[in-house]
């Protein structure tokens, strides 16, 4: 309860106990064995108690099982539909040996059932073990609260750290390639949006994103002068330039943090028939994502600016995945690049130069 913690932030140690019980020295008799070690109040009828309940803060609450207005199950049941008490305890007392009472107001709720006429001490310890139960489950209740949060901030620490660093290596590839600047956040971009039209949930869609953002990171590996060549590469450049998938591949597999980010820069040049690089998978043995990612990077390369080719006509581009269905394009990602294009009739999805 929000006043309960309030009163220890105050250091007021006692808890407040609410003794309901028509029987005038019962209610004198709990409060003497009581009041020692705690705040004691009481009222003498269900519709006090009920008002007490309602419009107090309260630690523990007894009711007798007979009550003139409102009898005792019917008040404990009052009071613990009431948000404010939810964790109150409540103890049902009476004077009836009649056992089905101790059941039914266990089976209905109640922390406990005591039998009157009191034992001082036994009521005493056991009004006590039930308080600092309760304390207990509310500081682990507290404290788990607390932890959680703590992680939470944690986690959110390190993914924003996990977004800077990403977004670093990403900026740092396009760097070293002066013809693609741009590329890596656009194949993110369309990736990101491919995966979303798949239905794919936020986070699925964000984990495609990043794997867009760092799937040419392995051109770190590969000489500058290859990467920024003005002319047509030679064979043995070319079988040097190949190599940028399983370089991507072994630096992202230590990232832990993001267990399978190394997939898009691994399997980005494969093609659907089996034709492409490094290993030569072919249709679905090629990871979803890195179909996805790899789609996408052929539809930027027709779409910017490049050493010795320039943007496509978008009409030569669409021409071109279709060209590639089943081919070196899975067909349902195809098929969505597709209507990606038709939808972009300005043709916005290009290197703004």
């Amino acid at each position: 309860m929000t006043g309960r913690l309030d009163r220890q932030n105050d250091n007021r140690v006692s808890h407040r106990i609410l003794v309901v019980d028509d029987d005038p020295e019962n209610r004198l008799l709990a409060t003497d064995i009581l009041d020692d070690s705690f705040e004691v109040y009481s009222a003498g009828t269900g519709k006090e108690g009920l008002e007490k309940a309602l419009h107090g803060d309260w630690d523990l609450i007894m009711i007798d099982v007979t009550l003139p207005e409102i009898d005792g199950f019917d008040l404990m049941h009052r009071i613990m539909n009431d948000p404010a008490n939810a964790d109150t305890s409540i103890v049902m007392i009476t004077d009836d040996d009649n056992r089905e009472l101790e059941i039914r107001g266990i089976e209905e709720g109640a922390t406990d059932f005591i039998r009157k006429p009191y034992e001082p001490k036994v009521l005493f310890q056991r009004i006590r073990h039930i308080l600092e139960y309760q304390d207990l489950r509310e500081n682990l209740q507290t404290e788990i609260a607390r932890q959680t949060m703590v992680a939470e901030l944690r986690r959110q620490k390190v993914e924003h750290l996990s977004d800077q660093i990403i977004d670093a290596l990403a900026e740092a590839v396009d760097a070293k390639d002066q013809y693609t600047n741009g590329h890596s956040r656009r194949v993110a971009r369309y990736a990101k949006e491919i995966a979303r039209r798949m239905g794919k949930t936020p986070d699925e869609q964000e984990y495609i994103e990043y794997m867009g953002k760092l799937h040419d990171i392995g051109k770190i590996g590969i000489p500058d002068a290859i990467i920024n060549k003005r002319s047509r590469l030679t064979e043995e450049e070319y079988q040097e330039i190949q190599k940028h998938p399983e370089i991507g591949a072994k630096i992202l597999e230590k990232i832990s943090d993001i267990p399978g980010l190394a997939v898009g820069a691994h399997w980005h040049h494969e093609r659907y028939d089996g034709s492409g690089y490094p290993d030569g998978i072919r249709g679905k043995d090629i990871p979803e994502e890195a179909r996805i990612i790899g789609i996408c990077d052929a539809y930027d390369a027709m779409t910017s600016k490049r050493t010795y080719t320039t943007i496509r006509p978008q009409a030569e581009v669409r021409a071109e995945i279709v060209r590639g269905i089943g081919t070196q394009f899975d067909p349902d990602l195809a098929l969505i690049m597709l209507q990606m294009i038709d939808e972009d009739t300005n043709y916005e999805m290009k290197q703004n130069i």
